[in-house]
């Protein structure tokens, strides 16, 4: 039984199909090109994930780390089968339909904890690993939402998620940093004539450091490239319908760093978007896209078989740079 037979009688596959379409019109668009087992199951992904961080964003700092135990416990909860009615309750469904690892969730939860710790990110090896948690699980998750052929596809997944967290980085800097928040690497921005910005948090973001951080933001941008080439090759992993919608909502979040591009890098001049128009521009370029690698789909077809569940838990140290 999917997930969506299983909840369609609830008012908890409504709320979360309310989440994704409040939150993010990208990933909306992306989910409907999914195949119908899949489509509910993304939605409750989303729900889940985007109530965890709301839960931590939206509360005081003082409240963030109680809000974090919370979090903590009701993942415990949903693995003792007790998880609390609504989002929570749809997730535990489609973790244990999707056989989902629930080191990966653990996993995203500790890069909200990062958050709440108020961690520096010296490195871009301290980002990768923020990127990891908070988004290239998510990609490892859907693996077992849309199921793979291979689970040589994992990598790519995990790079797709860390792709678009590096452009939600770039795109994002300015309200990051009314949050109290930088997660530009502080050797980046010192390779562009900026130390120590972070000192300044709390403050308006100093005006000498503007130049830096929108070098470090093209530089981020062009290692985002790279993620995202790495993420979309794996996409023949996966069945049709799954990579067309992949594909689509990488192509369509990588052009939220293109139109960042076109501005210098200027992260402070307003939020980057994608219009509508472009936005079905992408759906149909990523279209063409699947349909150019269908011989390459048959083979694997005839080679490997029928898309499954993967087979293995990816971890941090498992994932390569790209």
């Amino acid at each position: 039984m999917t997930t969506a037979l299983a909840l369609t009688a609830s008012a908890e596959l409504g709320e979360c199909h309310a989440s994704i379409a409040q939150h993010s019109k990208s990933f909306a668009l992306a989910a409907k090109l999914l195949p119908a087992a899949a489509r509910d199951d993304a939605a409750v992904v989303y729900a889940w994930c985007r109530r965890a961080d709301d839960a931590i964003d939206l509360a005081p700092p003082a409240e963030q780390p109680a809000a974090l135990t919370r979090l903590y416990d009701e993942l415990t909860a949903i693995d003792a089968g007790a998880a609390p009615p609504g989002v929570p309750r749809a997730f535990a469904a489609v973790v244990g339909i999707r056989q989902i690892p629930l080191a990966y969730p653990r996993a995203l939860l500790d890069g909200m904890a990062m958050d709440v710790a108020d961690t520096r990110y010296r490195t871009f090896d301290d980002l990768f690993a923020y990127c990891y948690r908070v988004a290239g699980v998510v990609g490892l998750i859907m693996c077992h939402v849309m199921g793979v052929r291979d689970d040589r596809a994992l990598v790519p997944a995990v790079h797709l998620g860390i792709g678009m967290q590096l452009t939600n980085v770039c795109r994002d800097v300015a309200e990051d940093w009314d949050r109290g928040r930088l997660y530009l690497p502080e050797e980046l921005l010192a390779r562009h004539g900026v130390r120590g910005l972070a000192a300044h948090l709390g403050g308006p973001l100093p005006a000498f450091a503007h130049a830096a951080v929108r070098a470090t933001v093209r530089e981020l941008l062009d290692v985002a490239d790279r993620y995202y080439a790495s993420g979309v090759a794996g996409c023949r992993a996966l069945p049709w319908r799954a990579g067309f919608g992949v594909r689509a909502a990488a192509r369509i979040y990588r052009a939220i760093g293109t139109r960042l591009r076109r501005r210098g890098g200027d992260a402070l001049a307003g939020r980057a978007v994608v219009g509508k128009a472009a936005k079905l521009g992408h759906v149909a370029l990523a279209a063409l896209g699947a349909l150019a690698e269908a011989p390459a789909r048959g083979l694997a077809r005839l080679r490997i078989g029928s898309p499954r569940l993967p087979t293995r838990t990816l971890e941090l140290p498992d994932v390569p740079v790209a």
